[in-house]
Parts: structure tokens; C-alpha cells; sequence
């Protein structure tokens, strides 16, 4: 793999990186001195060193958050007409943009995203923010409804849920925040954000944003911990929502919680998502997106596809292309904005990938390109870095096909007809994301349909801010983004009356 170049290393040197240590958690409008004593450290995992720490918080830190949320609440907030709150969305998304290096640098620094990535961030923040603005209006409209056999109509009220708790992981700190913040802010609703103890930083940059505009106090909570602080939350008696971004196993954990307390959840889970290569597919276009759909922010991704599956006749076409589209890839200092892959965000994920490719070369399968450990130079000696992998020769039975890696391996796998394809990509207890690569649009779109997941790109693959976004199975329950995710913080009520006077005519809202 490309090794780190003495100008990355010098540019790394001139940005003169900081060591951040923060002793206080945001609670009723003020960044507030933790209660208790311990920390958690933040480790650059390009480096393995520590280069800052943050509050380790207690169930009373949590009691403090929610009590100020529900204070909030239960003022001036969800009174507000829904463009009032549009408005501070608005506001909050300028400020955002003005954070826009602080806040990559900040996300690269924590868990290793390269700044190719994470210099989007921001924007992509912020136009979360201007697109669940867009939304007040939907909330606003009157929406009565006339009685199917007349004599009567009833008028629906959308009213926000209450207290939420946001719990981000670690792999996109900021905008799997936002993509939950914005639409329960809208909905008047209150928050606490508790983010995944790796990447606890660059989150309050956006609480920063959100200070700057406006906000009232109480609104937005933020708290810092391990684990056992997102479980003092989830289980809080004064919250009403809970809304999970993270693995499967913790997923299952949290919807088990809510369903004892009959607490409404929103769980984005893992993937396991099949790319179907068709057989008249454009190799050329798909090594143009490959990184983006298939290993993006260094595999780190829960949607995208990490299995290939190409038909017989072309298999060893695609791999071909496939391995030397990822061998292409530079791999180094994720702060070089050449960089395509970074490190693994954690040392216990880096180990985790690495049994992964040792399962893979045990049971079997080739590894066309990597398959090892990256041994990087320059200061990097202590990162988290494992080469992009491709594994050729995989079979449906493999770990390396069945279980979801979260790190830079690719594997290919074959397929004699369309049907068989299908059935491979449906063969998996996820449903998240998915991929069809093809030239006939029209024969794209019937695969498409045919695949048992929550969203699927023909010939690329994106998230849209105004359509849906959520899994199936074990991926997880419920949306966001779009309309459907701003339904999501809100509780429906239908007044039933008589009118007094003339015909039912009914409005609808939508």
C-alpha cells in the first residue's frame, strides 16, 4: 500500500493540533462542570495516541440533562409555531457553516476519517437543518378529516413526543446527530445527544451552533460517557423517545428496553449489503463510484455494499477492476487530503477486521489486494491501519459473506443467473442498503425491486434527505430523513366533533 509521504507528515505538523481537554457537559443552555471525576480519553487513531479526554458522566449528569429537556418542554418550545422553530433550524445550519474546518479536522482527529470525507461534514449538516426547515409547513396545515358516513369530522393534531434521547456511534459523529436533531427540533421536540465515547468532540461543535442560534435553554442537552451513561438514558422514566444509531447487538439491546417501557424507538442498525453487477453492467462507470458504495470512510459504513456479486461470465472481469480500483486507493495520514483510506476508528475495531481477513484466508477465499495489516511510517506506527482488502472466491457460507466486518474488505462473490443474485442478496439477516449495477434501466429497476432492503442505488448510491431511510430485519425499525423521519418525533391526536354549520369539507395535510 502507499506508504505516508514526509508532506503529509509536515502538513500534519503545521496545523499545530491542539490537546483538548473539556471538563464540562452542555445542560440548560450552558456548558456546565461535569458531577463527577472520571474521564474518558480520545484516542487519534491514525497515531494511537491520546490527544484529549472528556467527562466520563453519571446517572446524575443524565438526570441533570433530562430534567433540563424536560423543563423545556414543558415551556415555550413546542408552543412555538412550526416556523419559529424552521427559523432557528435555519439560523443553526449558518452557524454550522462557519465551523466547517474546525469541525473536519476535529472528526478526522477522533476516529479517523479522512478529511476527504469529513470536510463534507459541515455542509452536509447543515443542509440536513435547511431541508427539515423546508418541512413547517406540513405542520402547519390544517388537516380535518370528514367521517366516512358523514355526521361528523375529526381534526388531527401532530404533536411532538417529547423528551428524546440521541444516541450517535462513532463512524459519522456529526451528521447521524443531526439527522435526528433537526427533524426533532422542528417537531418541538427536546433532546439529549449523547454521542459514542470515541468521538465525543466534534458534537459540540454543533451544540455550539446551536447556541450561537438561539436556542432556547433546555432544548438541546449534550452528555459524555461510556456505555453504561447511553443505558441510564435510554431507561430515563422522563424520556419519550429514544432514537439509535450503532451495531445490531446494542440495537437489540435498547428496543428491548423501550418495549418494557412502551417507549416509541428509531434503531439504524447494521448491514450487510449486496452490490449486484449485471451482466451488461458498465465497469468502467462502477470503478468511477466503487470507494464511494462499496468502502466508503475506509469501510466504516453501515449501508454500503461490501459484498460484489457478478455473473460467471464476467467474474474474473470484475475482479480484475475491483481489486485494482482498490489498490489504486491511497492509503496514509487520514489529515492528507489525498487519502482515501484511513484507520480504523478504534484499536478493538482494527482487531476485529483483522480476524475477519483471517477467517477469510482460513476458510478459504483470495485476497487480490491487501489482506494484512498496514505497516505505515512517519509517526504513523501506532495507528489502527489494516489495507484495503479484496477477497476473491467467496462463498455464501464464509463469515467474511455473512457477518457485517465495518472496515475496508470487499468480497466478490459469483452468480449464474439474475435469479440466483437476487436470492444471494436477500440471503443475509440484514436489509439496509444495496447496490444494482447495470445499463438497461429498466432491467435495473426490476432487480432493485426484488431486493429486500431499505434503500438501493442503481449504478451509485446516496443518501437522500427527502426520501427515506431505514432497515429491515436486523437492521433495524423505523426511518429517517424525509418526511417520514420528521413523523417520527411526533404523537397524533384526532378531536372528533360536529361541525356547526354547512358541509364537511376535508383538508388534508401531507
Amino acid at each position: 500500500m502507499t506508504a505516508v509521504t514526509p508532506s503529509a507528515l509536515e502538513a500534519r505538523a503545521a496545523l499545530a493540533l491542539p490537546y483538548t481537554e473539556v471538563d464540562d457537559m452542555f445542560i440548560h443552555g450552558a456548558w456546565t462542570p461535569a458531577l463527577g471525576t472520571d474521564r474518558n480519553p480520545v484516542t487519534d487513531p491514525a497515531t494511537g495516541k491520546v490527544w484529549g479526554s472528556v467527562p466520563d458522566g453519571t446517572p446524575e449528569d443524565v438526570d441533570a440533562a433530562v430534567a433540563s429537556a424536560r423543563g423545556a418542554f414543558d415551556g415555550e418550545w413546542p408552543r412555538l409555531a412550526p416556523s419559529e422553530r424552521a427559523a432557528y433550524l435555519l439560523r443553526i445550519a449558518d452557524e454550522v457553516d462557519t465551523r466547517a474546518k474546525e469541525l473536519s479536522l476535529t472528526n478526522t482527529r477522533e476516529n479517523g476519517s479522512p478529511v476527504s470525507e469529513s470536510a463534507g461534514a459541515a455542509a452536509n449538516a447543515a443542509g440536513i437543518f435547511r431541508y427539515f426547515a423546508t418541512l413547517a409547513g406540513y405542520l402547519e396545515r390544517e388537516d380535518v378529516r370528514a367521517f366516512p358516513k358523514g355526521g361528523g369530522e375529526s381534526v388531527v393534531r401532530r404533536d411532538p413526543v417529547g423528551v428524546c434521547a440521541l444516541i450517535a456511534p462513532w463512524n459519522f459523529p456529526i451528521n447521524l446527530v443531526v439527522i435526528k436533531l433537526a427533524p426533532a427540533l422542528l417537531a418541538g421536540c427536546t433532546v439529549v445527544i449523547k454521542p459514542a465515547s470515541p468521538t465525543p468532540l466534534s458534537i459540540r461543535l454543533i451544540v455550539d451552533a446551536v447556541a450561537a442560534a438561539g436556542v432556547p435553554a433546555g432544548v438541546v442537552n449534550l452528555v459524555t460517557g461510556s456505555g453504561r451513561l447511553g443505558d441510564a438514558l435510554v431507561k430515563h422514566p422522563d424520556v419519550n423517545k429514544v432514537a439509535f444509531t450503532g451495531s445490531t447487538p446494542v440495537g437489540r439491546k435498547i428496543a428491548a428496553a423501550c418495549g418494557e417501557l412502551l417507549r416509541p424507538v428509531t434503531l439504524e442498525l447494521g448491514g450487510k449489503s449486496s452490490g449486484i453487477v449485471l451482466p451488461d453492467a458498465d465497469l468502467d462507470a462502477m470503478s468511477k463510484v466503487l470507494i464511494r458504495s462499496s468502502m466508503r470512510n475506509t469501510g466504516q459504513t453501515c449501508y454500503i455494499s461490501s459484498r460484489i456479486l457478478a455473473p460467471a461470465s464476467r467474474y474474473e472481469e470484475v475482479v480484475d477492476m475491483v481489486t485494482a480500483t482498490i489498490a489504486a486507493g491511497k492509503q496514509g495520514d487520514p489529515l492528507d487530503p489525498e487519502t482515501m483510506f484511513g484507520p480504523c476508528a478504534t484499536e478493538s475495531q482494527y482487531r476485529t477486521v483483522l480476524e475477519y481477513v483471517e477467517s477469510g484466508l482460513a476458510e478459504g477465499a483470495l485476497a487480490t489486494t491487501g489482506g494484512r495489516a498496514a505497516t505505515l511510517g512517519g509517526g504513523l506506527e501506532g495507528g489502527y491501519f489494516v489495507e484495503p482488502t479484496v477477497f476473491a472466491g467467496v462463498t455464501p457460507d464464509m463469515r467474511i459473506s455473512r457477518e457485517e466486518i465495518f472496515g475496508p474488505v470487499l468480497c466478490i462473490l459469483k452468480y449464474d443467473d439474475v435469479d440466483e443474485a437476487v436470492a444471494l442478496a436477500n440471503n443475509t439477516t440484514f436489509g439496509l442498503g444495496g447496490l444494482v449495477f447495470g445499463r438497461d434501466p429498466e432491467a435495473a429497476l426490476a432487480v432493485a425491486d426484488r431486493m429486500d432492503t431499505g434503500s438501493v442505488g442503481i449504478n451509485f448510491f446516496a443518501s437522500n434527505h427527502a426520501a427515506p431511510f431505514g432497515g429491515r430485519h436486523d437492521s433495524g425499525l423505523g426511518t429517517e430523513y424525509g418526511i417520514e423521519g420528521l413523523n417520527a418525533y411526533l404523537s397524533y391526536k384526532s378531536i372528533h366533533r360536529k361541525p356547526l354549520s354547512g358541509p364537511i369539507t376535508p383538508t388534508i395535510g401531507g
